[in-house]
Parts: structure tokens; C-alpha cells; sequence
């Protein structure tokens, strides 16, 4: 036992966090249900294998919970490297499907090595302001944030190479959202606004302007862009465009949603899901499937099971006995709260289409058993504050 690096006893099982572990269960295990109807016959019955990747994530979430704090701190430069190394891998025996370049086909398992990324960069921050004395001081300044900085960006930009623009914009957020936890400097603040302006800029001139037929003006990203991408982006600034075409997947999610009302359709009822108007019903759009079927008040419920088990996240954060488990929980939570944002905002109009899975709640053993292994850190963290 102790070449593995576990220890358990009686005073971290008391203090483990029981609550985000429940909800934690009741998301998953309504998400089963939910994806039950959203690939009904004569669809695969991919709930049965998402029944089974909620038991081997709970398998997970205990092995992770039983690992020695010091022993994942050591753990989290490997775990980085590893994952960097199956990103370059991808690039070489990587299966391609939908345009991307972002599993690894195994018979008939596929591995998605980004899912996993998020929480290798997660370790590796927190694993760095851990040890950064420095935070004492005051606020991180551009050269002190230039290795976390470094850090982030080589997963980010091997993952916009595949081409995944969804999980590379979470990658960024996340660390983002830790960069700020760590505390910032007010010229790195006044940098993040000039650059939130630029990057509005950009996408007005780009996306937004109108400019004469025989003169069009001259675009400063959208010409990098893949067309599918560029169009994503017009489609979001102009819902009501090409219905037909780019904004298909946002029609039907929308009238899937508004049409469930209050109380919904009910389950196995759902006609945008039982005729598969819905693209991606049990993966990317699964949310308009919940939101047809149970309405908006079974909606606001799950919304709020989220909200909890943020909070649940965010007070191990509060409690944790060092940096290393602050700084990891604040990264799982932002992991989950970004996905859970970007996902529903997509489904309901507000936000461009990315491709983007709701957590716990899509089909998907890569994905649920990422969103399981980090909350098994925070476990970690939380049975382990009164240990010394």
C-alpha cells in the first residue's frame, strides 16, 4: 500500500465531501436516463455504455480520492508530460472524424486525449503556485506569469491544430480563470480588457460589417479560418441566416427547447428528438433533448444540481489545507463551469456553436470519466484538510 501512495483512514472518510459526491451521482444518473431517450430505437443504445462509464468513473473518482496529496503533487508533471505526448500522437495514429483529429481508435473504444489534457493542466498550475513563494508578494506580473503562461499555451495550441476550437477555448478559460485565482498585477488586468476590445474589433470587422459587394474589406482572422469555422461565427452574430445550412443545428436545438414549455413534452415524447431533427442529440445537443422533453422547470433544477455542485467545488477550494488543493479545486470548477456555460449557451442561441460536451450530462466514456477523475482530486483535497 505504501508503494502505491494511498492512505485512507476514519478522519478523511468523515471529512470527505459527501454532498458534491451525491450531486455529483444525481447529474450523472439523471443524464443516463435522459440520454435512454435521447437515443431511442432505432438508435444504438449508447445508455447502456454511459451507465457503465458513470460506474467507472465512480471506480475512478475512489482511486484518486485514496492517492497521497504529495504523491499527486509529484504526479503532476508526468500526468502533464503524458498527455502532451498523446496530443503530438494524434497528429501521427490519430483517428479523424467530423474534420477533427482528436481520438485515438481502440477496436471499438475511442480516447479523446484533450478531455483528459484539462486535468493535466490543471495539476501543473496548481502544482506551480503551490511552490511560487512569490505569492506572498503581491500580484503576478507578465514575468512571473510567463512560465503558467507557457504552461497553458503548448496544450492549447496542440489542441487548435486537430482542429478543436471548443476544448481549446475551454483550456483557455480554465487557465485563465486559475491565472486570476492566483492574483494578477493591474497592468496584466488592463491587458486582459485591451485584448477582450481587440478581440471584439476583430470580430466586428470580420463578421459584423457590412461592406459593398464589389468592395469588401479587408478581414484580419476570418481568412485564417476554416470555412466551416468562419461560418459558425456569422451564423452566431446572425441567428436568423441560412437555416437551412450553418444555423440548422441552432434552429432545431431552439424550437427543441421552446417547445417544452413548462413542464415539457415528457420523456421518450420529444418529436425534435424522436425524429432526429436534433444534430448531435445524445453528444453536443443533449440539453435540448432534457429541455424538450422535462421543460424549463426540470431545466432550472438540473441548472441548479450545477450551481451546488459548483458551490461544493468552490468550498473545498475555501477549506483545502494548502495551495496545491485550493488551486485544484478552483480549476476543476472552472473546468465544469465553463463547459456547463458554453453547452447550454450554445444550445439556446446565445453563444456559437463549438462542439463543446455538457458534463456528466453528454454520451461519452472520455468525457465522463475526465469530469470523474477531476472531482475524485477534489475529494482528494477535501478528506485530506485536517491531515498533516
Amino acid at each position: 500500500m505504501e508503494v502505491l501512495q494511498v492512505r485512507v483512514d476514519k478522519r478523511m472518510i468523515a471529512n470527505a465531501p459527501w454532498l458534491l459526491i451525491l450531486v455529483t451521482l444525481v447529474i450523472a444518473v439523471i443524464g443516463v436516463w435522459n440520454l435512454a431517450s435521447a437515443a431511442r430505437p432505432p438508435a444504438t443504445p449508447v445508455w447502456k455504455s454511459q451507465a457503465v462509464y458513470v460506474v467507472i468513473g465512480l471506480f475512478a473518482m475512489g482511486a484518486v480520492a485514496s492517492l497521497k496529496s504529495q504523491f499527486l503533487q509529484r504526479l503532476a508533471i508526468p500526468i502533464y508530460v503524458a498527455n502532451i505526448l498523446a496530443l503530438i500522437a494524434l497528429r501521427f495514429v490519430g483517428h479523424t472524424a467530423k474534420g477533427a483529429e482528436s481520438w485515438f481508435a481502440l477496436g471499438p473504444i475511442r480516447v479523446q486525449p484533450a478531455e483528459f489534457m484539462k486535468i493535466g493542466l490543471i495539476l501543473v498550475l496548481a502544482r506551480h503556485f503551490h511552490e511560487d513563494d512569490r505569492l506572498k508578494i503581491g500580484g503576478q506580473g507578465l514575468v512571473r506569469l510567463i512560465k503558467p503562461m507557457a504552461w497553458s499555451l503548448l496544450p492549447i495550441g496542440l489542441v487548435l491544430v486537430q482542429p478543436d476550437l471548443g476544448t481549446a477555448l475551454m483550456l483557455v478559460f480554465t487557465a485563465m480563470t486559475v491565472l486570476l485565482f492566483a492574483g494578477v498585477s493591474r497592468r496584466i488586468l488592463v491587458l486582459l480588457l485591451v485584448g477582450l476590445a481587440v478581440v471584439s474589433g476583430v470580430i466586428w470587422n470580420d463578421f459584423a460589417r457590412e461592406s459593398p459587394p464589389d468592395d469588401p474589406h479587408t478581414t484580419l482572422v476570418r481568412h485564417h479560418l476554416k470555412r466551416h469555422q468562419a461560418a459558425r461565427i456569422s451564423g452566431w452574430l446572425n441567428p436568423e441566416s441560412d437555416l437551412r445550412g450553418t444555423n440548422y443545428h441552432t434552429a432545431q436545438s431552439r424550437i427543441a427547447v421552446g417547445s417544452g414549455g413548462l413542464t415539457g413534452k415528457g420523456w421518450g415524447k420529444g418529436t425534435q428528438t424522436g425524429l432526429s431533427f436534433l444534430p448531435e442529440q445524445h453528444t453536443d445537443f443533449i440539453w435540448s433533448v432534457w429541455a424538450e422533453e422535462q421543460g424549463f422547470i426540470a431545466s432550472v433544477v438540473v441548472l441548479l444540481l450545477y450551481a451546488l455542485l459548483l458551490m461544493c467545488c468552490l468550498g473545498v477550494a475555501f477549506h483545502a489545507r494548502d495551495r496545491f488543493g485550493a488551486f485544484l479545486a478552483v480549476g476543476v470548477a472552472a473546468m465544469i463551469f465553463w463547459q456547463l456555460f458554453e453547452n447550454v449557451g450554445m444550445v439556446i442561441g446565445l453563444l456559437p456553436v463549438t462542439g463543446i460536451t455538457l458534463p456528466l450530462f453528454s454520451y461519452g466514456g472520455s468525457s465522463m470519466l475526465s469530469v470523474f477523475l477531476a472531482l475524485g482530486l477534489l475529494v482528494n483535497v477535501s478528506m485530506r484538510r485536517h491531515v498533516f
